[in-house]
């Protein structure tokens, strides 16, 4: 089979096209025909600096991927020949990812492809679905009523982070850096719009809430946008940051607010091999799934690309000002 390879760390060029031996489906394995792979900023460092198992090159990025169930190990129950799935699995470093054309996952990891959207929509969903779930729902223990800041809500995790706000019953403001992006966020759910660049997002989330803070920050940027977001939590309020906190970070208005700090990676089953946790990303899936053909929960693809031209996509992605999620096409 045909398959992305990254032969080391590097510039977007490491990625070459070379044909590989295709996997074999055992016990409760499911080998799909992955028809797209989801290109997420993950896949990007991880092409930078070294994937989380060095020792182990060349790898196959892509942790996204949706497509055919093709065969299915003598132990699987839940899917059969000809289904469409997606997930969230491998891309790491030590099992192979999805920039390839086949690829095994364990079916309890996998979830019903929504009816409703294309093989490229639905690639593109499940880190951002699951990372903003359980950042809100989990982490931030988001409740009905509650005012949420979602930073950068045009993004990939951000534009699924309102709705999935929203859904919830929650009012969200959210940070973008042009009028356009302000339509589109505007377009899915936002109550509150903030053009940073123009605006302190910190002195407008106080006018929005009469000054006491929102319940939730979400924090999809990191760097200096976490320190500064403190401010804008109400006291005993919650921040949930995707990013690892800067060492020099000043902890001082966090305290004295008495925030609860919440880190999210939603690597971190794959990275342990907590089966358990993998189980409930299948199961966070198939609910958005539901959610998705009924309407009420939007993936945006703002670019796609062949296979074969994975490292243009990395160098789409690495630009950082997209609309949405970029997706490579077999």
């Amino acid at each position: 089979m045909k398959a992305i390879l990254m032969t080391a760390a590097g510039k977007p060029e490491v990625l070459e096209l070379q044909e590989v031996s295709q996997p074999i489906a055992t016990n409760k394995e499911i080998l799909v025909r992955i028809l797209a792979a989801g290109v997420n900023p993950i896949d990007t460092k991880l092409r930078q600096r070294g994937t989380f198992y060095p020792e182990q090159m060349p790898a196959i990025l892509g942790c996204d991927g949706a497509g055919i169930v093709e065969a299915v190990g003598t132990d699987v129950q839940k899917f059969g020949v000809g289904d469409e799935v997606y997930f969230c699995y491998g891309g790491l470093g030590a099992k192979p990812g999805n920039y390839a054309e086949y690829t095994t996952v364990d079916e309890r990891f996998v979830a019903f492809k929504p009816k409703s959207v294309s093989f490229a929509e639905a690639a593109a969903a499940p880190l951002v679905l699951i990372t903003a779930w359980e950042a809100l729902y989990e982490r931030g223990r988001l409740e009905p009523g509650e005012k949420v800041l979602v930073h950068a809500g045009a993004g990939g995790v951000g534009h699924v982070a309102i709705q999935l706000a929203k859904l919830k019953g929650a009012e969200v403001a959210t940070t973008v850096s042009s009028l356009e992006k302000a339509k589109f966020v505007t377009k899915i759910g936002a109550d509150q719009v903030i053009l940073y660049q123009e605006t302190d997002f910190v002195n407008s989330v106080l006018d929005w809430t009469n000054n006491q803070g929102v319940d939730l920050v979400f924090d999809t940027v990191g760097g200096d946008i976490f320190e500064k977001s403190f401010p804008a939590v109400r006291v005993y309020g919650d921040i949930i940051t995707i990013l690892e906190p800067k060492a020099n970070t000043v902890w001082k208005v966090a305290r004295n607010r008495n925030l609860r700090i919440g880190l999210e990676l939603m690597l971190t089953p794959m990275l342990l091999g907590n089966v358990e946790a993998l189980t409930h990303h299948g199961e966070i899936l198939q609910q958005c799934a539901t959610w998705i053909d009924e309407g009420k929960l939007k993936i945006a693809v703002s670019q796609t690309f062949p296979l074969a031209e994975a490292a243009k996509a990395h160098a789409l992605v690495e630009t950082g000002s997209m609309l949405g999620k970029v997706v490579l096409l077999n």
